[in-house]
C-alpha cells in the first residue's frame, strides 16, 4: 500500500510558494477581467491583443503577429487564433505586406478602435479596483513585475 504524503518541498505549504501565489493572484484577476469585459462581447486576450495593435500603429506602418506575441509574452499560436477571432467580428483587418510576401501586415478597423475606446476605461477601473489593496506598495510591486518580466 502507498502512502499518501506530499512529495519533500522546499517550501513548508503552499502559502510559502511564488509560484502557486502568483498563479492564483493570475487566476482572480484574470477572472475579474473577464467578467468585466464580458458586457462588451470581448474576452481579456482579445481586449489585450486590440490594445497592443492600437498602441503600435501609433508607431508603425505595418504590423505583423510576431510584432504583438514579442510585445505581450503571448504564445505566438495563441496570438493567431486570438487574432482570427477579432478579425471575424471586425475588429481587425490582416492584409498582404508591402515588404515580406511571407507576412499579413495587421491593422485595427474602426469598430475595433471604438470597442477599445470603452474596454480600456473597463480594464483599467477593474486594475484599479483589484490592486487599491496594495495601497502605498503598488511602485514597488509593479517594479517588482517589471524585474520579473525583463529577467
Amino acid at each position: 500500500m502507498s502512502e499518501k504524503k506530499f512529495p519533500t518541498s522546499r517550501y513548508s505549504g503552499p502559502e510559502e510558494s511564488p509560484g502557486f501565489l502568483l498563479w492564483q493572484v493570475n487566476m482572480i484577476w484574470q477572472r475579474k477581467q473577464r467578467n468585466a469585459l464580458a458586457e462588451i462581447g470581448l474576452t481579456h486576450g482579445q481586449f489585450v491583443l486590440l490594445a497592443a495593435l492600437v498602441w503600435l500603429e501609433q508607431y508603425e506602418q505595418e504590423i505583423i503577429q510576431i510584432q504583438l506575441a514579442t510585445m505581450t509574452k503571448v504564445d505566438p499560436m495563441l496570438v493567431s487564433q486570438i487574432l482570427r477571432k477579432l478579425e471575424s467580428k471586425g475588429l481587425i483587418k490582416r492584409v498582404q505586406h508591402s515588404r515580406d510576401t511571407r507576412a499579413l501586415a495587421l491593422s485595427s478597423t474602426e469598430s475595433g478602435r471604438d470597442l477599445l475606446k470603452k474596454a480600456l476605461p473597463i480594464v483599467e477601473d477593474t486594475d484599479e479596483q483589484f490592486f487599491a489593496v496594495l495601497g502605498k506598495e503598488r511602485k514597488n510591486f509593479i517594479a517588482s513585475l517589471l524585474s520579473l518580466i525583463n529577467e
